[in-house]
């Protein structure tokens, strides 16, 4: 089995809940025994690859799903983040909107 990479497959058990094995890519059984209780657990079958995805993704992502039950409810003005300064010390005594 030299050379071949492992992939993580997630079974669950009835009794005791989730695990994952390693295993070589392709090889995984749809059942494996529980390694707590020794029960037949059935694989869970899951999106592949979302641990690469780029943060920003995956982020935007999970807000996506939180907000599906519970919506994020804005009370006031967020903060000016990333205003650029001003280069002339003068313009920081000008009205700003």
């Amino acid at each position: 089995m030299r050379g071949r990479q492992l992939a993580g497959y997630l079974y669950e058990c009835p009794q005791c809940g989730p695990w994952e094995i390693q295993r070589p890519i392709g090889t995984a059984e749809s059942t494996a025994e529980c390694p707590n209780c020794g029960a037949p657990g059935r694989r869970r079958y899951t999106a592949p690859l979302l641990s690469r995805t780029p943060r920003a993704v995956s982020m935007a992502r999970g807000r996506t799903e939180a907000s599906r039950d519970a919506p994020a409810v804005t009370t006031s003005v967020p903060p000016a983040a990333g205003r650029p300064s001003a280069r002339d010390p003068r313009w920081n005594s000008l009205p700003r909107p």
